[in-house]
């Protein structure tokens, strides 16, 4: 029997009551499919119920086959070690004590037929990567990518017939990446993943677009869906203009009608007041104009609802994924302007910046490199939260740091008390105003940080930074793209293009990075920094 995933008329809604579906019905097949939709629609929720890990409040989960599971919340103790993460360290230890000359019985029904186990596990490792880390050490002694790595080569060990993988590149480096897409470029069975990762999403046969509670199927990879999307949209957006020109129109029909009818009427008073017609004849006309007058005006009141009708389904057709759009002139440097200066620094976990480097003006540097190389040691020491253990760090210009976390928040403040905090002299009005701007129009702004989607979260942030005061000129930023859907990437881009001043953005995602106009390329690698291309990347993670 072929494995597959359906769902059929699935419902959940969280405990305050909130709806994520109802009445869902999809099918996954044999094949990669990429599930996307924007922060909130329930991309990892519907993972989580096609796992077991929830429970529909209606409608049923069938699941042809095993299946094999990677959350993005993953939260692993440090204490384990590698061969208890891939689930082999029982099968390991008996096959040991074998080796050793423990003929025990329950050693052998541990082993089973796995006499292979130690070798197709470090086999797995080495897929992806890993072979250099062994099976004996802990997790506390790997890097958050290599963890993340780890539980897709448990996964692979397990040959589960049904893959679901969510956000699964959040985490990794450059180097990682390529690894994993790999992994998934030659997986033979069902695989389901969540991901804003472009290059990943090349590698899948079918999208499947979550939105207001449906999907919507797409054939091909993920550059077929945007043209396909693109050409939906733009029929889409036809129809709005082809619908408000229709309801234009019977605007003013319904407005003509009732000029005519006025005059109309105008003109059945003046005969009425010269009488020159029988009584009894007049009142029948005026009877008659009244049915006819009430008829006419229900007639244009209907086509004028109808237009309406068909202006609010055309509107509801096209996407509202808004841009952000910001005026930012008190952010900019000028060309000669010294804005950073890093000096024989050295960092406390070792990283090292040996001579100096200088930023100037309204430079765009990207600081990338594997995991685990110093990156946000180094945002965190420039930003002041971490001080060096030896060498000079100096800030000449307003400087703001958003970390990965995004803690810059009250989760107990609305999105306008958060933005307040940091920009204490402006007023209520000016805050709303520019938070519009953000996408958070009238009560969104009211909301509290604790409610806010992954994607709103982060534009609250973004905003509470931008719009500071004084405004930042030099804007640091850790990982900014991780978790967040494709709609909240463009909306950070768009941002960023007004944003005048200089740029300081650790990433491992490379076209984002490309899409901001980077003018430096900065890579930390075994302990030192190096000015380095774009191009170079490649050859360096391999």
């Amino acid at each position: 029997m072929a494995h597959s995933v359906t769902c059929s008329s699935l419902s959940f809604a969280w405990p305050d009551g909130t709806s994520v579906f109802e009445e869902l019905d999809a099918a996954f097949g044999p094949g990669r499919t990429g599930l996307v939709g924007v922060n909130g629609s329930g991309k990892s929720t519907l993972l989580k119920l096609i796992a077991g890990r929830l429970s529909p409040a209606d409608g049923t989960v069938r699941v042809a086959g095993t299946i094999g599971h990677l959350p993005q919340d993953i939260t692993l103790d440090t204490a384990t070690r590698v061969d208890e993460t891939l689930g082999v360290a029982a099968q390991r230890a008996a096959l040991h004590a074998i080796e050793s000359g423990d003929a025990a019985e329950e050693h052998f029904e541990t082993v089973g037929d796995d006499w292979d186990v130690e070798e197709r596990a470090l086999a797995a490792l080495g897929e992806l990567g890993l072979d250099h880390i062994g099976l004996d050490r802990t997790l506390g002694e790997v890097s958050g990518g290599e963890s993340v790595l780890l539980r897709l080569a448990a996964l692979l060990l397990r040959r589960p017939d049904i893959l679901l993988l969510d956000e699964p590149t959040s985490s990794l480096d450059l180097y990682a990446r390529r690894r994993l897409h790999a992994a998934v470029a030659s997986w033979p069975g069902v695989m389901i993943v969540v991901s804003h990762d472009r290059e990943l999403l090349k590698l899948v046969d079918q999208v499947a677009d979550l939105r207001a509670g449906g999907i919507t199927w797409f054939g091909g990879n993920f550059s077929a869906y945007e043209e396909a999307l693109a050409v939906e949209q733009e029929a889409a957006e036809r129809m709005v203009r082809v619908a408000e020109a229709d309801l234009r129109k019977q605007r003013r029909e319904l407005v003509d009608a009732q000029v005519k009818l006025a005059r109309r009427k105008r003109y059945g008073q003046k005969m009425w007041d010269q009488k020159r017609e029988p009584k009894i004849v007049m009142g029948l006309r005026k009877r008659a104009a009244q049915q006819s007058a009430g008829k006419h005006r229900v007639m244009h009141e209907e086509r004028l609802a109808e237009a309406r009708e068909r202006l609010d389904e055309a509107v509801e057709a096209v996407r509202d994924d808004g841009e952000i759009r910001v005026d930012l002139p008190y952010t900019a440097v000028p060309p000669g302007r010294s804005v950073l200066t890093l000096r024989d620094l050295e960092l406390v976990h070792g990283a090292r910046v040996a001579g100096g480097y200088d930023l100037h003006g309204a430079e765009r540097i990207a600081l990338v490199g594997r995991n685990g190389a110093g990156k946000t040691t180094l945002l965190r020491t420039i930003a002041g939260e971490l001080a060096p253990v030896s060498g000079e760090v100096a800030v000449h210009v307003p400087a703001r740091f958003l970390p990965q976390r995004l803690d810059i928040l009250d989760g107990e403040l609305s999105v306008a008390e958060n933005v307040a905090r940091f920009a204490s002299g402006a007023t209520d009005n000016l805050i709303r105003s520019r938070l519009a701007r953000f996408l958070f129009r009238g009560a969104r702004a009211d909301r509290k940080a604790a409610t806010l989607s992954g994607g709103e979260r982060f534009r609250a942030a973004l905003a509470a930074l931008m719009l500071a005061d004084p405004a930042p000129q030099l804007l640091m930023l850790d990982e900014p793209t991780n978790n967040l859907d494709m709609v909240s990437v463009r909306q950070l881009t768009t941002a960023l293009e007004s944003y005048e001043g200089a740029l300081l953005v650790a990433s491992h995602d490379l076209p984002f990075l490309a899409s901001l106009g980077i003018t430096r390329w900065l890579l930390l690698e075994e302990g030192e920094l190096t000015e380095t291309a774009p191009g170079a990347l490649g050859a360096t993670d391999d």
